[in-house]
């Protein structure tokens, strides 16, 4: 009577995923700068009676919708910038990486986990902004969905791609958090978080669109206002993705 075949052991990239998303799930600190602070932002600047208010000078809309598509790319931006370039070159400057590298465990499982999760993370705070602004401000859910969409996923591949270009230029996670900061700053400028881009003199406007988040923010706004996004703002975010991603596999170390 032969016995019964033993339960196939998970996968190695299946292993470091599970391992991953524990390690992910217990930093309450990412987790709320990525989930919690843009939909924070966004009911402080709703608490504002102003925003709240049509404004004659944007067409008749309320200013607090400008900021939903900049709240749906500001967790993106915390999550590529500020979360996930400290946990990988945290790996590669501990010997992580190049001691799984000598396992059937391959180092490119933690850095797709980790994309993984953040990517995910990301979509959690966009959903959540989505429905915050829906039933507390009572604006209106984008009316291009497939547009919408489309030009969420270009801006979360941005923003990852940034990061993963970060962990590959960035010796150690120091270095990493300093030229996260200050990358950080700027980004979340072009994302329209100080000033509405709508709201930007047209030259600074312009020169906003051909920055990643800046062109993310455009396309998500003219999703949102019922438009297919312009081709420009998704070729713009696009080429950023493609151009950040070459970069940090080129120069991406894993020791």
């Amino acid at each position: 009577m032969t016995s019964a075949a033993a339960p196939a052991k998970a996968s190695p990239g299946r292993a470091v995923l599970r391992t991953e998303t524990r390690l992910f799930l217990r930093e309450p600190g990412s987790l709320f700068w990525i989930i919690g602070f843009p939909v924070l932002l966004l009911a402080i600047l709703g608490a504002i009676p102003g925003f709240r208010e049509p404004d004659p000078a944007n067409g008749g809309q309320r200013i607090i919708e400008f900021y939903v598509p900049t709240a749906v790319v500001l967790a993106m931006i915390m999550a590529g910038l500020q979360a996930m370039p400290p946990v990988i070159t945290g790996y590669r400057e501990r010997g992580i990486l190049r001691r799984m590298s000598v396992t059937p465990v391959r180092p490119q499982a933690v850095l797709g986990a980790q994309m993984g999760l953040h990517g995910v993370a990301s979509l959690v705070s966009a959903l959540l902004v989505i429905v915050v602004g829906r039933l507390v401000f009572d604006v209106a859910l984008p009316g291009q969905p497939a547009g919408y969409v489309l030009a969420l996923l270009l801006a979360i591949v941005c923003a990852l791609a940034l990061g993963a270009f970060i962990s590959a230029v960035a010796p150690t996670t120091k270095i990493a958090t300093a030229i996260g900061s200050i990358v950080f700053f700027p980004s979340m400028f072009t994302a329209g978080v100080w000033l509405p881009i709508q709201a930007m003199p047209d030259l600074l406007a312009d020169i906003v669109s051909f920055t990643p988040f800046g062109a993310a923010v455009q396309a998500l706004d003219q999703a949102a206002a019922g438009d297919w996004p312009s081709w420009s703002h998704l070729g713009v975010a696009a080429l950023w993705a493609a151009l950040l991603s070459l970069g940090a596999v080129r120069w991406f170390r894993w020791e």
